[in-house]
């Protein structure tokens, strides 16, 4: 049985300061079930990010754009937070805080701003905390089922394939329901299941927590947690035998290079970028290079017209023209 959405939403209470998780737990099921953010900033209101927009959340739990008696976050409440979300243990996160968040059991994400403190190998760790980000993890198991025949090449193949989206338009959630299809296979389409593997760099599409991925993502894959994406793609390729990569949000020159590593190995490639349309990854340097070469056959367009995850059309790579019928 799926689990409600309000309880995955209490679910996160518990990691939260007792003043504003008795808060959080008025607000409405509805509201609960499609809350997609928690921000906590210093002497700042308490904010939620919900159905694409941002708002205050008052002292009985409503939410609202009208500043007039909303909570207000302190230093106090900030800390107790992060101290529930670090399980009172700072240091057996301190890898997790160098990269500027913790991932918490049920793979959702806590980001964390504040001071941050160097050291001779780069970032150490990030002291007193000013926001506190608590993203909550939601999965659309079958959100990608009516795409896979634009994305499956004569029943036995994939498609080198890139998502093209804004932020908070469902990429990701997209990404990892393609891999979780890839890897268990679509009897329906005649597709048999694939080796995957995972570079989750920022720890979002599969979601480990200990060592176990939270969310469904195929039982042949195989997940490279916190990795970079320029070191992830050639170790799977070396010791893991992947037909299809999936990656999020490509960008610097370091991941391209790792792309046409996996390319001359005859690896599949699935990933994502940040962009509204075509033209517009076209303008970034690194991205433009592999649009021009004809790297990705498919490209599907995002964005939130008609609610998040809406896939505004699916390019063939090498015409650029539409391939939805």
């Amino acid at each position: 049985m799926k689990k409600d959405e309000a309880l995955i939403f209490d679910y996160l209470l518990q990691y939260i300061a007792p003043e504003i998780s008795n808060i959080l737990f008025k607000v409405s099921k509805e509201k609960k079930r499609n809350i997609e953010e928690i921000r906590l900033r210093n002497s700042f209101p308490l904010m939620v990010y919900c159905e694409g927009g941002d708002y205050y959340v008052s002292k009985n739990g409503e939410l609202t754009q009208n500043e007039k008696d909303i909570f207000i976050v302190n230093k106090k409440l900030l800390f107790k937070t992060f101290q529930l979300v670090s399980n009172y243990s700072v240091y057996a996160f301190e890898e997790e805080i160098r990269s500027g968040f913790i991932t918490l059991k049920g793979g959702h994400r806590v980001g964390i701003a504040g001071k941050t403190i160097y050291g001779s190998n780069g970032v150490e760790t990030i002291k007193d905390i000013s926001s506190l980000n608590i993203r909550v993890a939601r999965e659309k198991i079958g959100v990608s089922d009516k795409i896979m025949k634009y994305l499956i090449k004569e029943s036995d193949s994939i498609y080198h394939t890139l998502i093209v989206s804004p932020p908070q338009c469902g990429k990701t959630t997209l990404l990892r329901d393609i891999a979780r299809n890839i890897s268990d296979g679509m009897p329906n389409m005649n597709f048999k299941g694939k080796k995957v593997g995972i570079v989750d760099e920022r720890s979002e599409i599969a979601g480990v927590y200990s060592g176990i991925p939270q969310k469904t993502i195929g039982k042949r894959t195989d997940i490279l947690d916190g990795c970079l994406k320029k070191d992830g793609i050639i170790m799977l390729i070396r010791a893991m035998s992947p037909e299809i990569i999936v990656t999020d949000e490509l960008g610097g020159e370091e991941d391209i290079k790792a792309i046409y590593e996996a390319l001359k190995a005859g690896v599949i490639l699935i990933s994502t970028v940040h962009g509204k349309d075509l033209k517009d990854i076209m303008t970034k340097n690194n991205l433009g290079e592999l649009i021009e070469r004809k790297v990705f056959e498919r490209i599907i367009i995002l964005d939130n017209s008609k609610g998040v995850g809406t896939i505004r059309d699916i390019l063939d790579g090498h015409t650029f023209t539409s391939v939805i019928y």
